[in-house]
């Protein structure tokens, strides 16, 4: 990826994050975090991918609320980053941290079989174990 590419994406997510974060008026968006923002080689679309802190119900009333207000979002970001053409923007959620928290859950139930499993040495007393 070219160095002006990661510009544009990186100028492309601080202008959503701000504009979520402070701007946008819609109930159904909750507490939405811009991770990244993946544009394609030719600058017509761009992958923005959202964090949402709370269930599936408000994981899905959030992507909802970001795509109605595309026309909003996509006119911010097109008098911020100055383009010939604003991207197309596309709301994808991030299952980022929904993986390293499922990993998280399974190092730890392995650590614990791991614990339980094996049988504790002595304290440092003097007994021969066979």
């Amino acid at each position: 990826m070219g160095h002006r590419l990661l510009k544009v994406n990186e100028s492309i997510k601080e202008v959503l994050s701000a504009a979520i974060s402070g701007e946008m008026k819609d109930p159904r968006i909750g507490f939405v975090t811009v991770t990244g923002v993946e544009t394609s080689p030719d600058l017509r679309h761009a992958r923005v991918f959202v964090s949402v802190l709370g269930t599936n119900r408000a994981r899905e009333a959030s992507l909802a609320g970001l795509r109605s207000s595309h026309g909003y979002l996509q006119a911010r970001v097109a008098t911020a980053v100055r383009m010939k053409r604003t991207p197309l923007l596309e709301f994808v959620y991030d299952e980022t941290t929904d993986k390293a928290m499922r990993l998280e859950r399974l190092l730890k139930r392995y650590e614990g079989e791991l614990t339980s499993a094996e049988q504790p040495e002595t304290d440092g007393g003097d007994e021969v174990l066979p």
